[in-house]
């Protein structure tokens, strides 16, 4: 399971199907999984020492060194809240949004190369904010995580970064407000703190989704309308990793169609890396922005709507 990152990332970047790996690891009597892009190695737990960290975040476990670099551990089971192995076996090693950082968990079992059609959202069944939705299999159904908002939950700079925004002038903040923006992001939590920072930088006019197939589905709509498409809808903002399409399976429909061709269309995703920005370049991304850097995303923005040019820090 070592490979993980490697090779396995390289075969589903060359694809463009609307397909994606997860690699899918159980705790307990339960199946849950993780994007493959998401994942720098699995690792054997037993090999690692933990260094206990004083007033840690509940589910930190504490530190460990992997090649050099310390990162913290997170108890999965407790973070779920679900009883797993008195010995875990597994570490997933991951980099999310530019932060290392591993997972303990029961065991990691394999990789499997799915649709993102055949993910489902997840049904509304009581606080399910951890779970972005579900695969169902011939005999399991496989559970995929939203890592993004544990870290936010661990990591206070995470969300700091999506919900803290520069002033700028009346007269931009006065531009943005008559900008219609399209955002597909499947995190409730993210999407919530997305729209939300869009609307107080001024963005005011904003229709969010919470997977690619609703925002194509809504799109679609909107060239049917009488006028340019530049009076219906000005920017997309959009995930990479949702339920029923992906983002760059939502991209190249964008650019392969003859009315949305030209819409500007931004990546803002937390498996912004350099394979995944030359997929994003050779699909037709307008940008591609790292999560959780909410300044670099309406910076963007400003610069493909309104010909802005972000201030360097010298310049401030």
């Amino acid at each position: 399971m070592a490979e993980t990152s490697g090779d396995k990332k390289g075969i589903l970047l060359e694809t463009g199907t609307n397909e994606f790996e997860i690699v899918e690891f159980n705790i307990g009597d339960v199946n849950y999984g993780i994007n493959v892009a998401k994942v720098r190695e699995v690792i054997t737990s037993s090999d690692f020492p933990v260094t206990k960290m004083p007033q840690a975040h509940p589910y930190i476990d504490g530190l460990f060194t992997l090649r050099g670099r310390a990162m913290p551990l997170v108890n999965l089971p407790r973070c779920l809240n679900v009883q797993g192995a008195d010995v875990p076996k597994n570490i997933i090693v991951t980099e999310i949004n530019n932060y290392n950082i591993g997972f303990l968990v029961d065991n990691v079992s394999r990789i499997h190369r799915i649709s993102w059609k055949d993910m489902e959202p997840a049904p509304e069944v009581g606080d399910q904010s951890r779970v972005v939705g579900i695969i169902k299999m011939e005999n399991k159904i496989v559970l995929l995580l939203d890592f993004e908002t544990i870290i936010a939950e661990i990591n206070p700079e995470i969300n700091a970064k999506l919900t803290t925004v520069e002033e700028v002038q009346d007269t931009l903040k006065n531009r943005r407000a008559n900008m219609h923006v399209v955002v597909a992001e499947d995190s409730p939590m993210l999407r919530d703190l997305l729209v939300t920072t869009l609307h107080e930088s001024g963005y005011h006019y904003v229709r969010d989704f919470n997977n690619g197939k609703s925002a194509w589905e809504y799109l679609e709509t909107l060239t049917h309308k009488d006028g340019p498409i530049e009076a219906q809808i000005k920017i997309m903002i959009t995930d990479i990793e949702m339920p029923q399409m992906d983002g760059h399976r939502l991209l190249k429909l964008i650019r392969n169609d003859e009315v949305l061709k030209d819409v500007p269309v931004i990546l803002f995703s937390s498996l912004i890396n350099d394979e995944m920005r030359r997929k994003g370049e050779e699909l037709g991304a307008s940008g591609q922005i790292s999560k959780p850097e909410i300044n670099q995303l309406i910076g963007l923005m400003d610069e493909l709507l309104f010909d802005v040019k972000p201030k360097k820090k010298d310049e401030e």
